[in-house]
């Protein structure tokens, strides 16, 4: 086994080095000014990368040695729930002790409250190195967006009472948002939060169902604020400390991701404080904690795949048969090229995803500490808002659907022993399947990204690809992906044409679409500095440019007759 998970993945060093986020940084850093007041605040730019690469390098080590030796013993134990608690698998809790050891579990919070003031960007990085150790830790190391919710909307009391606890991994977090009766449908979410107008407490009574880490210590929880309200508008989001008041019902047995555990709770009268405002719980804030939970669970799904890649590639060495290793039959060798270039587009996608949110958290920040903002900051703010809320879905969409399909890939490459427990394959296999499906479906996913697409919401980003140099070498790429331009813009205006139900069915084909389109343009920019990206560049779009056309033609040729026949089957009996 590899000695540094970091260290060992040349393209997620490739990702770091062309990663440009000088401005962000030092919007963060308050101009660097941090550094006269926190040692290990960066003096400048070129600081703070090689800040980032450190925890990189620290974090790689620690999942080589210290996890993935372990991850198939946590994956047997699993958590266990016993007398109203959950005990986690004691290769877990090693693990847990590794990070906290390595001042790991709070690194995007700020300085002040014991942080590391990380991107969100590096955060996925480090989020996707963790997955490919052991899939199920990620959601107790991975829900440090619980901890950076309450730092962008809870007061300065909440903050300093409960931050520095998150940052030296004294607490975890939960975000409790899903309940028997409301899980894709939130505005629907019925706990109910009373306040007592004689004390100014708020306390909290409900049922909540399929919690993430919901024995945390700390929860952020979803709940009806507004008597006699029905929708979103009556929601608020509340901020619970679990004591006796919160009884943990029972833990889910799942498929994957033993190591997590997923707990049903009820609240009987729980003490609770309020976050932000009233009404702003699920429109403003549990939206901003899902989005960044949806880069956390696209990067845990890109670990996944890279770690199923990798036991695929070795298998494939390995394994004999013809008298040749199987890497050597074409059938074979296309999997894994297939697989390659599948992972490398979805850590460019996420890296761009990333880059935009930092981007418009940076601008959000700066405008707020400026008493006359410029304009042209505002436009920004405008553009990375646009480019922030189409990417985000399409990545979640693109990276879980892609996990699942290099983990197919690896299972069949490795053939019956594949299906095996003794194999790792086969628990990536099975860890794989929950990310296309919680923190949003990728149905959902596509329903957010489509209303964003249809707006032409990334023609800006298109253009600029289109118009960049990339010298005679790649100008037959670049000569195919202009015209990919140009069709899916004409799509998009065709799907725009139609009624609501026909845009509504063929969403998907859109969003392939524009993933494809989006994957194969960064893909291309990369291939300006590398040999080898020029060759995936060429297998990726090779693989996709049919995808690209088949897509434009369904909606091209969109009517209504499927939504008719869907009538006449659906309501047959079997």
């Amino acid at each position: 086994m590899a000695e540094n998970f970091y260290l060992d993945n040349l393209d997620l060093q490739f990702r770091l080095e062309r990663l440009n986020l000088e401005e962000v940084v030092e919007i963060k850093e308050k101009g660097y000014q941090y550094a006269s007041q926190h040692p290990a605040a960066p003096r400048n730019y070129k600081d703070a990368k090689d800040n980032y690469r450190l925890l990189l390098e620290t974090l790689g080590e620690i999942c080589a040695r210290v996890i993935a030796p372990r991850a198939a013993e946590a994956d047997e134990e699993g958590a266990q729930f016993s007398n109203g608690e959950v005990t986690y698998a004691a290769a877990t809790q090693a693990a847990i002790e590794a990070l906290k050891q390595a001042e790991l579990m709070g690194v995007m919070l700020p300085w002040e409250y014991g942080g590391m003031n990380m991107p969100e960007t590096l955060y996925a990085m480090m989020v996707e190195v963790l997955s490919r150790a052991e899939a199920g830790l990620m959601t107790i190391f991975g829900l440090q967006e619980i901890a950076s919710s309450i730092n962008e909307f809870g007061d300065d009391a909440m903050k300093a009472r409960v931050l520095p606890r998150f940052s030296r991994g004294e607490v975890a977090g939960a975000m409790v948002l899903t309940e028997p009766d409301a899980g894709s449908d939130l505005g629907s979410v019925q706990t109910r939060a009373t306040l007592d107008e004689a004390t100014g407490k708020w306390h909290l009574n409900g049922v909540k169902r399929f919690i993430t880490n919901g024995c945390a210590d700390v929860h952020l929880v979803l709940a009806r604020s507004e008597a006699g309200s029905n929708d979103a508008r009556g929601l608020s989001l509340f901020l619970v400390e679990r004591d006796e008041t919160v009884r943990i019902r029972r833990i889910e047995h799942k498929l994957g991701i033993h190591s997590s555990p997923t707990c049903e709770l009820h609240y009987n009268n729980t003490p609770a404080e309020l976050v932000g405002k009233r009404r702003y719980g699920l429109m403003r804030y549990s939206m901003a904690l899902m989005n960044g939970a949806r880069l956390a669970v696209s990067a845990q799904a890109l670990g996944i795949a890279e770690a199923a890649y990798r036991e695929a590639f070795r298998y494939a060495q390995e394994r004999q048969q013809f008298k040749k290793p199987i890497r050597d039959l074409p059938a074979v060798s296309r999997l894994l090229l297939t697989m390659r270039g599948e992972i490398e587009a979805t850590r460019a996608l996420l890296s761009e995803t990333g880059s935009w949110v930092d981007k418009l958290k940076a601008y959000e920040q700066a405008v707020a500490e400026s008493e006359t903002p410029d304009p042209a900051l505002r436009q920004k703010l405008k553009v990375a808002g646009t480019m922030a809320e189409t990417l985000t879905p399409l990545v979640k969409y693109y990276a879980t659907e892609m996990g699942n399909r290099v983990c197919y890939l690896a299972m069949q490459i490795h053939g019956g022993v594949g299906y095996m427990r003794e194999f790792n394959v086969e628990r990536h296999f099975r860890d794989i399947r929950i990310t296309n499906i919680y923190e949003g479906t990728s149905q959902l996913q596509i329903v957010a990204a489509i209303s964003k697409l249809l707006g032409h919401s990334i023609d800006l980003l298109l253009d600029e690809w289109a118009a960049a140099d990339y010298g005679p070498e790649l100008a037959p790429l670049q000569a195919q992906l202009v015209e990919a331009n140009a069709l899916f813009k004409q799509t998009t205006d065709t799907l725009k044409s139609k009624g609501t139900d026909v845009v509504d069915y063929f969403a998907a084909d859109l969003v392939n679409m524009a993933a494809y389109i989006v994957n194969s343009w960064l893909l291309l920019k990369d291939a300006r500095f590398s040999e080898r990206k020029r060759d995936l560049a060429q297998i990726y779009l090779g693989e996709h440019l049919k995808d690209i056309h088949v897509a434009a033609q369904s909606i091209q040729n969109a009517d209504t007759s499927p939504l008719q026949a869907r009538e006449t089957i659906l309501s047959a009996a079997f």
